[in-house]
Parts: C-alpha cells; structure tokens; sequence
C-alpha cells in the first residue's frame, strides 16, 4: 500500500452533480435567496426564522441526495493512498460514500449549536425551530460558518495540508477564502497538485497544475487513472 499521504480539498462543485445547488448558481441567488438574506449574523440577528426555515429546506434537500461517483472515486483512492478530505461543503455526502477522514471547513448541515457557546453542537433531528434551545438556554442554530464569522478549523486543515504528499482540489474555483489559500501551505513547489473544475480560471491554469477540465464525476475518472 502506498502511504503517500493525499490531500483533497473538495467544494460545491463535487456535490452538484448529486443534486444539490452550487453556493452561487448562475441567477447569484442560493434556492432563490440573496446570500447576504441567510448567511450572515446579520441575517440572523434580523429575521431568524427565516434562516432557520432556509436551512431546515436545505436539509430536506440533502437527504433526497445520494453520493456521487466523484465521491466514490475518493473512497477508491483509501486503498492506495492515506486519503484525507477537506471540504467547503456542509453536506455529509462525503461521509456517505465512505470517505473515513473527513474535515468540514464551513460546519455541517446536520449539525445545530447553542447561538451563545460555539462548543455546545448537537445532532440534528428534525427541524431547528424558534424557541429550540440549547443546555445553555440559548436560540439553536445551525452549526454552519457564515459570511463575516471566523473559520476556526482553518489551522488544522493548514496542518493537513502542510504534510501532503500529492493536492487534489475538485469542485472549487479557488475564490472562497480561506480555503482558496489552503494551496500556499503545500510543503514545497514540487508537490503534484490536481484541480478537477468544469471551469479553472486562467490565473490558476497559468501555474502549472495538472488541470482537469471537466465535472466532478467524469474529472475523477480521469483522476484515478492518473493515480492509480
């Protein structure tokens, strides 16, 4: 087995071909929501319920989806690299196909927390409703990284990818910071790197990645006969 360690960093792209909305489809809306409307604090200090009813829609969505042969194919890569993922995404489909490291930059949609202490994270069952409160006596909310607030497993996944042996990065256009900035962290410049994209944007193809240009699925087809 090879122990070569290999980093991906997946974002919405790799979920798309599941069913599941991009964060920004072509309209700039999200399910027909403006951003700043559901994902900020400032929306949630405004129209709560709102948010809550946003998401408790989003993840009615997630539970119709199944895991897509681009996820599979990262579970095909366990048996021949140390496969860590690192994901812009909050669905789980990931976990899903069996992919058994998994690291949620942005939160997960499964997951809900006290408005008040971060560390207090809970299952979800159901719908987070006003009024559903955590031990602390604080509003539930879901567990997700909104525009404005920190990303607080950045350092961990900057130790991830600081040790990688190979970089693949598949459904980002590498414009969502902090994440976009993962790459400047590899260990040195002859560390392989993939970016699978049905769109790679100039400035990235300029640097000499292997680049992919395709969707998730047919990219990760072509991505396990280059590796495997």
């Amino acid at each position: 087995m090879d122990l070569r360690k290999l980093v991906i960093l997946s974002g919405a792209g790799i979920s798309a071909e599941s069913g599941l909305k991009t964060f920004r489809d072509n309209d700039g809306l999200w399910n027909g929501h403006r951003i700043e409307d559901v994902a900020t604090p400032d929306a949630w200090e405004r129209q709560p319920g709102k948010v809550l009813e946003f998401y408790n829609e989003r993840r009615k969505a997630l539970m119709q989806a199944v895991p897509n042969a681009a996820h599979e194919g990262l579970v095909t890569l366990e048996k021949a690299f140390n496969v860590h993922v690192i994901t812009q995404n909050v669905d789980d489909l990931h976990e899903r196909a069996g992919s058994t490291n998994v690291l949620h930059l942005h939160g997960e949609l499964l997951k809900m927390r006290s408005s008040r202490d971060h560390e207090l994270v809970y299952e979800i069952y159901g719908d987070i409703r006003l009024g559903d409160v955590a031990e602390d006596g604080a509003q539930l909310r879901p567990d997700i990284v909104w525009f404005g607030e920190p990303v607080t497993r950045i350092a961990e996944a900057i130790e991830i990818v600081s040790s990688a042996d190979i970089f693949v990065i598949i459904g980002t256009s590498l414009q969502v910071y902090p994440a976009a900035g993962l790459i400047d962290f590899l260990k040195n410049e002859n560390i392989p790197v993939y970016i699978i994209d049905h769109d790679i944007p100039p400035h990235v193809k300029q640097k000499g990645f292997h680049a992919i240009q395709n969707t998730a699925v047919a990219g990760m087809s072509t991505l396990l006969s280059l590796l495997t």
